[in-house]
């Protein structure tokens, strides 16, 4: 049974290698050495006790984002719950208990502004650039917490590869360009 780099198994893939590597599979998954993480893919323990999982195998094309995205880009102290998914609005997508998953429903235009790929623990991932999660923090302010809030903006703020040109074109796009230009007046 082999495996790309770091990547989940697909039963699918393993039944392509033949019948043997197939029940091999359905052996490690019955002893405990696998773990269905969705309906036709599989991970080892090793994959799902790392700091970041596949996300593209357990959501297709989802995006990092809020809490999870925050924590990368070093936003927050605070450590996510749960891997927290953007994906298209009406989408509907079947999430496994564990690893435990939160979907987040955009509309197309603003589910598409600042995405970015970043490989993380072996896995390619899709999530928000800096710019787009500090503008996601002032949108979504009143469920996070203000003081949530006003640490990403500090932490942001304090960077050094910061592009507030692109922060603030982000922020009318997704229609907090006034609050944020009221938060950015007292910080700076």
């Amino acid at each position: 049974m082999e495996k790309e780099q770091n990547s989940y198994i697909s039963s699918a893939s393993v039944k392509e290698q033949g019948r043997t590597a197939y029940y091999k599979m359905l052996e490690s998954v019955r002893q405990g050495e696998l773990i269905q993480v969705r309906r036709g893919v599989y991970a080892n323990i090793d994959q799902l006790s790392g700091n970041m999982i596949d996300i593209n195998a357990i959501v297709p094309d989802g995006i990092l984002c809020l809490w999870s995205a925050w924590s990368i880009h070093q936003l927050t102290t605070s450590m996510p719950q749960a891997f927290h998914v953007a994906i298209k609005r009406n989408r509907k997508v079947t999430v496994p208990s564990f690893p435990k998953v939160e979907i987040h429903h955009y509309t197309e235009t603003i589910l598409a502004l600042g995405v970015m790929r970043m490989e993380i623990d072996g896995f390619n991932i899709q999530l928000y650039n800096v710019e787009r999660c500090v503008c996601d923090a002032v949108k979504f302010r009143n469920k996070v917490g203000l003081d949530v809030c006003s640490e990403i903006i500090d932490k942001y703020l304090k960077r050094t590869d910061r592009n507030l040109s692109c922060l603030m074109d982000y922020a009318r796009k997704l229609r907090v360009g006034t609050i944020l230009e009221q938060y950015l007046q007292v910080k700076l």
